[in-house]
């Protein structure tokens, strides 16, 4: 599998060469983010793994640009950052994100694509999507949902996140987000 790595601290980008390699991954390694675009233009990859803080362009720009000419190259963001900003920006910078072989996100237009059918869906549901999906094989306390996608003033309560979690399974299905009672929900 070619893997464009875009890591600027030698000690990591070192690390994970090794690690990819030692897998089976032939790795491409840059510093910047107009080496990445340069590498991804002129080579086929079957995996990003593109750091956020990086000379020239940010891995965000880069995925971005990328996105614009159609490339659908699945990527891994790396980041330090802890906040959900980031993690926001993220996945605003990818057009479209595909859940599964029949399920497709579109962040940036709050619409949920299942099979052939498309899904307007709000906001908040299209951000509950994201973070469960970023969180696979975990469970999410709604008190997690709450302090990640709302600001302190305007919590929602309880029965308003299972209110989006509801329109959310009418659209995917009952199987895919499952309750886990009195811990919270599970995206799978």
């Amino acid at each position: 599998m070619k893997t464009l790595l875009l890591e600027d601290d030698s000690i990591l980008s070192d690390i994970l060469t090794h690690h990819l390699k030692e897998c089976g991954f032939e790795v491409v390694h840059v510093r910047d983010g107009d080496s990445a675009l340069d590498e991804a233009y002129e080579n086929k990859f079957d995996l990003m793994i593109l750091d956020i803080n990086v000379p020239k362009k940010s891995g965000f720009e880069v995925v971005k640009t990328l996105r614009e000419y159609n490339n659908t190259t699945p990527t891994i963001i790396v980041t330090a950052y802890h906040d959900t900003t980031h993690m926001k920006n993220g996945f605003e910078s990818e057009e479209s994100i595909k859940l599964d072989s029949h399920i497709t996100l579109i962040p940036t237009k709050n619409k949920l694509n299942v099979g052939d059918i498309e899904h307007q869906i709000s906001h908040k549901e299209c951000e509950i999507l994201l973070y469960l999906s970023s969180h696979k094989k975990r469970v999410v306390s709604s008190e997690e949902l709450m302090q990640n996608l709302w600001e302190y003033e305007s919590m929602p309560s309880d029965a308003t996140i299972k209110v989006y979690i509801k329109n959310l399974r009418n659209i995917l299905g009952k199987d895919r987000i499952k309750t886990i009672r009195g811990s919270g929900y599970y995206f799978e």
